[in-house]
């Protein structure tokens, strides 16, 4: 899970936000209707935050959701873990068709799972792992372990496996800090000539990186020879610390947001991992609207970032920002093919 803080635009606990065609307060919202006739189906969201990734994640959701007859009632816990247990009970409260969550942590909704599992809602986790999975009906997790090995492999490959790095952490603890570092740590067994000088995290966050790397400069000076970094705005900040220092080191990222493929593109990123929002949250919703329908579906559904590299840059470029547009308009049905095919991370 990618969690990029480019952009926090915190949405509260009360009132709920719902996206869709529907009006707020028009009502009893169980008894709303679509043009139709038909009722609409209502599906709860609470997200960590509203970082880069979420928001293009909310783009693809409001896409998906307009295309297949759903009202979202999104919320944002702005990294609060009694905001985000709040919003769950006021999700189940109001009797939605299913809930999506994007915790803020994995051992915190204990109580509200229960609640949900009660209530006969089923509740879908997207992007990082819930640790109570027995009360989940569904997930759509990356595999951040192999995105860690990725990454870890095109500074292997860049350095000729001799080198010394250092390594830019997300929160300790989270599942995706935990696997990427697993993913890492295996390609630098199969590396004894790559020495970790030392790793820390920066919280996801671009000025965190920023300022521990430029403390890591001072350490280390001249015996950095690459930067590893746990996610792109991390990988950023690293970046613009060696830029003021005057020094050329090689960056590897994770997650392709907009100023992550530029800096492919440039070349102040060796590569990326494509962790596309749009895609990877859209497709819990329609795992959720699956489950509504009282269709099978899979106990987790795991996307796999694909390598994001000078040569293929422009092409995940223009899905992602410069023909985002077009993307959207062919995602919904995207969705549902990768749905069908099991591959969920596909864009073609």
């Amino acid at each position: 899970m990618s969690r990029s803080f480019l952009s926090k635009l915190t949405v509260g606990v009360a009132p709920l936000v719902v996206l869709g065609l529907a009006a707020c307060g028009a009502g009893d919202p169980n008894a709303k209707a679509a043009a139709d006739g038909s009722k609409k189906m209502r599906v709860g969201v609470t997200v960590y935050d509203m970082s880069s990734f979420i928001t293009q994640g909310q783009e693809g959701m409001q896409a998906f959701a307009k295309a297949n007859n759903i009202d979202l009632l999104w919320n944002s816990a702005g990294n609060d873990v009694a905001t985000q247990a709040s919003q769950v009970e006021q999700l189940i409260n109001q009797g939605v068709d299913a809930i999506i969550i994007v915790p803020v942590q994995a051992d915190s909704l204990g109580p509200q799972m229960t609640q949900a599992k009660n209530a006969k809602i089923p509740v879908i986790a997207v992007n990082t792992a819930l640790s109570d999975a027995g009360a989940l009906t569904s997930s759509v997790l990356p595999d951040d372990v192999a995105a860690g090995a990725q990454e870890m492999e095109m500074m292997a490959k860049k350095l000729n496996g001799k080198g010394n790095i250092v390594i830019l952490q997300g929160p300790l603890g989270s599942s995706p800090e935990l696997d990427r570092t697993k993913g890492i740590e295996q390609v630098l067994a199969k590396n004894p000539g790559i020495k970790v000088l030392a790793k820390d995290t920066a919280n996801w966050k671009r000025d965190e990186a920023v300022n521990k790397s430029k403390n890591w400069l001072s350490s280390f000076g001249d015996k950095i020879d690459g930067v590893v970094s746990e996610n792109d705005d991390m990988g950023l900040g690293a970046v613009q610390a060696l830029n003021e220092a005057h020094k050329k080191v090689p960056v590897v990222g994770i997650d392709g947001i907009q100023d992550g493929l530029a800096a492919v593109k440039s070349g102040s990123f060796i590569g990326s991992s494509l962790q596309h929002g749009r895609v990877e949250l859209s497709a819990g919703l329609a795992v959720a609207q699956k489950i509504a329908k009282g269709e099978k579906v899979e106990k987790t559904y795991v996307y796999k970032m694909p390598a994001i590299t000078p040569e293929n840059v422009d092409t995940y470029m223009k899905n992602v920002v410069t023909d985002k547009d077009a993307f959207l308009a062919r995602l919904p049905e995207l969705i549902a093919k990768n749905l069908a095919s099991g591959d969920i991370a596909n864009e073609n």
